[in-house]
């Protein structure tokens, strides 16, 4: 198997894994009354798949992201100005408009 297919693969666990400590921790802290929201109604438990699903695949591709932006090596100088030019304004000359009346 690639390492970045195996890197991905292990990125994917983790934000499911957070995913599922996120939305436990919803229901433990009874935010926004949810744990009662998901007892008390026919599709409660739907409810709380969706939520496990979606926040998992957020928290996945945040996880590959922040690791794929990690293994980046900046070999430039840093400071990111031009050495050698200096940057001077363009001197300021006044235009002339001719302003109709609106009348």
């Amino acid at each position: 198997m690639p390492n970045l297919v195996r890197l991905y693969i292990l990125q994917v666990l983790a934000g499911f894994g957070l995913s599922a400590v996120f939305v436990g921790l919803l229901m433990w802290f009874n935010v926004a009354n949810l744990w009662h929201l998901v007892n008390a109604t026919q599709g409660g438990m739907v409810a709380v798949v969706m939520l496990f699903m979606f926040n998992g695949i957020v928290f996945a591709g945040v996880q590959f992201s922040i690791t794929i932006m990690r293994m980046a090596q900046n070999d430039t100088p840093g400071g990111g100005k031009k050495d050698d030019l200096p940057v001077m304004p363009a001197p300021m000359v006044p235009v002339r408009v001719e302003a109709k009346s609106r009348r």
